[in-house]
């Protein structure tokens, strides 16, 4: 069993607040975020859970690159600057510029999503969905974020329930186990 070698950060989803939309339709959990503190305007990355509860626009984030992906419900209908999406398929990441004009249709009732947003020139965010276990290796220029999507996940000895996250941010190899679905997020942030 091969042990951290470097901090993990838990982050319990049941600590996490829930941030209601501006526009009324449904309410956002951060699940991380950089720089710590920083808000919609001036986070170089940010992840976050939302409860979408009806159709309408997405606020738009000029410069930023999104990746969406349902996690549970029926899914929904895109209009990204007029042509339409459909993401109705579970665990299948959907890649947009969050500067776009876009709309939501639902596509049969309130659902989960899982939204993965990167600063252009400021970061960069890959995804994988893994369901199988594997060693997990932190390089000293990323920060990988776990966040349980289905089943649960163990990081070395810790066990991770639907939606709870850990947060790498030290050059270490780690041991996953999953008996479900985990979004393992590799993400760079450029140094000025």
């Amino acid at each position: 069993m091969t042990h951290s070698t470097g901090p993990v950060q838990f982050l319990p989803a049941a600590e996490r607040p829930a941030t209601a939309w501006r526009n009324g339709g449904g309410v956002t959990r951060e699940v991380a975020g950089y720089p710590a503190g920083s808000g919609l305007d001036d986070f170089a990355w940010r992840v976050s859970l939302a409860d979408v509860g009806s159709a309408g626009p997405f606020s738009a984030f000029p410069g930023v690159d999104r990746v969406i992906t349902l996690v549970e419900g029926p899914g929904m209908a895109l209009t990204v600057d007029g042509v339409e999406h459909v993401v109705d398929a579970p665990l299948c990441p959907f890649a947009f510029p969050g500067d776009a004009a876009t709309d939501c249709r639902l596509l049969g009732g309130p659902l989960v999503d899982f939204n993965v947003m990167t600063r252009r020139g400021r970061a960069t965010a890959e995804l994988t969905l893994a369901t199988e276990s594997r060693p997990l290796v932190v390089a000293a220029d990323t920060t990988v974020l776990l966040v349980c999507l289905s089943g649960t996940a163990t990081l070395d000895e810790a066990a991770l329930s639907r939606y709870d996250a850990a947060l790498l941010t030290a050059p270490a190899t780690h041991t996953l186990h999953l008996a479900g679905t985990t979004a393992v997020l590799v993400l760079r942030t450029v140094v000025d």
